[in-house]
């Protein structure tokens, strides 16, 4: 170490900055139109709930929020100029308790822009999106998002290999990306994933863990009101959480942005798995004729938002409540970058100290 740290010693000032400047370039993570914010969802080898769901035994990444429309806004203008596979559904636009994203021109000059339904729609959860959207979805995020026809390097493969369907069985998530020679990097979590991420917390009964029946770290119903209460969701608790009313309107919006309840997250920092809309999971991982759907909308009660219910529908469903996020693997740098940055550091805190030893 002493060897190399003379060396570094005497490497000529501007270039020990450029490669530490090279360094910290190579590190950073490139700009990207759409972000995924994520938490850590640790304590792996977790005991099932009593729902005998919850059990993971690895360590992992899971949205903090839900999909937004303004998100799969720009997805659709990434690959949907032609929607060959109909990543769009009209009802997007048109069913104003939801309604979020208007398209315009004709099949393969399609753009799309987030609409303003009683306020900026950007930051509320997408919905009418099938498992196949919720796959494409992943697929491009997996694949850096790229720009084009809904082809195996943009929408048909990646964390996915959906191959054009839109119907039938889901495939199971790809061990390896064969655009990227990796495995996935963004994915749709399967149930026990999604589960663990809501209602688990390993503080919980004498710091052996348990589970709560809300994803607001609560046994007991939360309350529906936006803003920074504790343990509150958008859902129907005899009124509609937006309009704090009982009568419904067709032209309404009823969506609340993600995160709205700032102060009713899950243990691991994870928004509105309670309320607001459904959203997708992978059950076991395996392939299969369904997929699951867990966490309440704003039409329904709180018996819906329970850690105890969950459905099971076929992957080509839309409707106004269901939505999806994403979850990944933890980021672990490859060890040579860990070595790299320490020998840049070294060598410019080394040269530093040089510098001020000769004062």
């Amino acid at each position: 170490m002493k060897r190399f740290l003379s060396s570094c010693a005497r490497l000529p000032r501007v270039v020990i900055s450029i490669g530490v400047a090279a360094l910290l370039a190579s590190l950073a993570v490139p700009a990207r139109a759409v972000t995924i914010d994520m938490v850590t969802v640790g304590n792996p080898g977790n005991a099932n709930d009593t729902t005998n769901y919850g059990g993971v035994n690895y360590s992992y990444q899971i949205g903090k929020y839900d999909v937004t429309i303004g998100q799969y806004t720009d997805f659709l203008n990434a690959v949907a100029t032609t929607d060959t596979y109909s990543l769009y559904n009209t009802s997007m636009a048109t069913d104003l308790n939801v309604a979020g994203i208007a398209r315009a021109g004709s099949s393969g000059s399609y753009t799309y822009s987030v609409i303003n339904n009683g306020g900026d729609s950007s930051n509320r959860p997408i919905t009418y999106v099938s498992w196949w959207d919720s796959a494409r979805f992943s697929n491009w995020m997996a694949n850096g998002q790229p720009t084009g026809a809904q082809s195996s390097t943009t929408t048909e493969n990646g964390a996915y290999n959906v191959n054009g369907a839109t119907s039938g069985n889901a495939p199971a998530k790809n061990v390896t990306n064969p655009n990227t020679s990796a495995a996935p990097t963004l994915f749709i979590p399967n149930e026990n994933e999604w589960y663990k991420a809501a209602y688990f917390d390993p503080t919980l009964n004498s710091g052996s863990g348990g589970y709560y029946a809300y994803a607001t770290q609560s046994n007991t119903a939360p309350g529906n009101i936006v803003g920074s209460g504790t343990n509150q969701a958008n859902y129907k608790n005899g009124l509609f959480s937006v309009t704090q009313a009982s009568s419904y309107s067709a032209s309404q919006n009823y969506l609340t942005d993600v995160g709205a309840f700032t102060n009713s997250a899950s243990f691991y920092g994870t928004f509105d798995q309670s309320g607001i809309v459904f959203q997708w999971n992978d059950l076991d991982g395996t392939s299969g004729s369904s997929r699951g759907l867990r966490g309440g909308d704003w039409n329904l009660p709180a018996s819906f938002l329970l850690s105890s219910t969950g459905f099971s529908r076929t992957p080509s469903d839309e409707d106004r409540n269901i939505g999806f996020r994403l979850a990944s693997p933890v980021a672990v740098p490859e060890p040579s970058t860990y070595c790299m940055a320490l020998a840049g550091l070294a060598c410019g805190g080394y040269t530093m100290f040089r510098r001020r030893r000769a004062r």
